[in-house]
């Protein structure tokens, strides 16, 4: 039993919501590192790598998925590293500044989370090159919270669904072989069970 037929198809990464999402924080901060620092600052680079790093993991992890789930856990995990670096580098822009990052329940937070729930990618970015830098720093901070919670979700929903496959084929006659690589990503996601050290058999 390969891989294959454990793990479904995530289809095309343009349909998940984390990698839309993924794409207008990658859109807003590379206008915001563009206009925030002169040319030749690191901090630019720093930014802008970021970014890509959150968007391209989510593209080669929604593709590896389809041969190890593994890698692709492991991708996605990179994605979310990627996104939390540019996180602290969204507010260190604010502390370092002296601007006002803004509360969870402030009337700001509150709209820009609603808006980052519903409008589309074009729509925001417009907005997002209207206002004060202090103020897209903010947005950009909401979208990769929002970000961050959305891939949880997708890692959440591919370990759970590739245990219910596992459950079900452990428990099967026609069950023999499971690959020892896919059992260490669900430890690394924090299924411990003895369950998992017992289905690493010999091939047969």
């Amino acid at each position: 039993m390969n891989d294959n037929q454990l793990i479904k198809r995530q289809g095309d990464h343009k349909n998940l919501i984390c990698y839309r999402k993924a794409e207008l924080i990658y859109d807003i901060t590379y206008y915001f590192a563009h206009a925030a620092f002169l040319k030749g600052d690191r901090t630019i680079d720093q930014m802008v790598q970021a970014a890509r790093s959150g968007k391209q993991n989510i593209v080669e992890g929604n593709a590896d998925m389809n041969t190890s789930i593994e890698m692709g856990i492991k991708l996605l995990n990179v994605a979310k590293g990627s996104l939390k670096e540019l996180l602290s580098d969204y507010e260190d822009y604010l502390r370092v500044n002296q601007h006002r990052q803004w509360e969870e329940s402030s009337v700001e937070f509150v709209a820009m989370r609603k808006l980052g729930k519903s409008a589309d990618n074009a729509y925001i970015l417009s907005i997002a090159k209207t206002r004060s830098l202090d103020v897209v720093a903010n947005m950009a901070i909401i979208l990769i919270k929002q970000e961050d919670y959305l891939l949880h979700k997708l890692l959440e929903s591919i370990s759970s669904a590739f245990f219910s496959s596992l459950a079900a084929r452990l428990y099967s006659s026609s069950f023999r072989y499971i690959n020892a690589s896919n059992c260490l990503a669900l430890i690394n996601l924090g299924f411990t069970s003895n369950t998992f050290f017992n289905c690493i058999t010999a091939k047969s």
